[in-house]
């Protein structure tokens, strides 16, 4: 097993886009960024805080908005990896870098335990409407599903989902 702060270190272009989906939610829902910490060696590797959102439906937003930036950027980078790393046996450097960046990226899209933890309090302590609570409790079931996964490599293999066979398949 490699411990996950190596796994963060090597993927660290990942993280810091996982943040920026964090921060460009918050502009978009109106919500004011306090501090943004990209990448750094610790734990967390990086983190956005900001205001409290007006609403429940924006915290959600916020929450995940590293699951829309982060598989969208990692597709788009895997589209451009894809014409210039056809042929997986000789890549070549930057067909190389391309297919890094890309699963790297894609690989960060699922929120975190902390992003999880953010958005129970808000459901639960926050008196937020019923239906809010009903579509909420089982997004922060799936997000600590998918770091249980983290150990089996799920989001390993989502990055490689998402940036690799995703934009083969779509040029054939």
């Amino acid at each position: 097993m490699i411990p996950g702060f190596i796994i963060t270190w090597l993927t660290f272009p990942g993280v810091i886009v996982h943040e920026f989906g964090h921060q460009v939610l918050c502009r978009l829902t109106g919500t004011a960024v306090r501090e943004v910490c990209y990448f750094r060696f610790g734990n967390p590797a990086g983190y956005v805080l900001h205001e409290r959102p007006t609403s429940i439906w924006k915290q959600m937003l916020i929450g995940f908005g590293p699951l829309m930036v982060n598989s969208s950027a990692g597709f788009f980078l895997g589209l451009v990896a894809t014409r210039h790393a056809r042929d997986l046996d000789h890549p070549g450097v930057l067909g190389g870098i391309l297919i890094w960046l890309a699963i790297s990226v894609a690989m960060h899209s699922f929120p975190s335990t902390g992003d999880a933890k953010s958005l129970w309090q808000a459901l639960w302590e926050g008196g937020s409407p019923v239906l809010a609570r009903i579509v909420g409790t089982p997004l922060v079931g799936l997000i600590y599903l998918g770091a249980l996964g983290s150990i089996f490599w799920l989001d390993l293999i989502y990055g490689m989902a998402v940036a690799w066979w995703g934009p083969r398949g779509l040029l054939g």
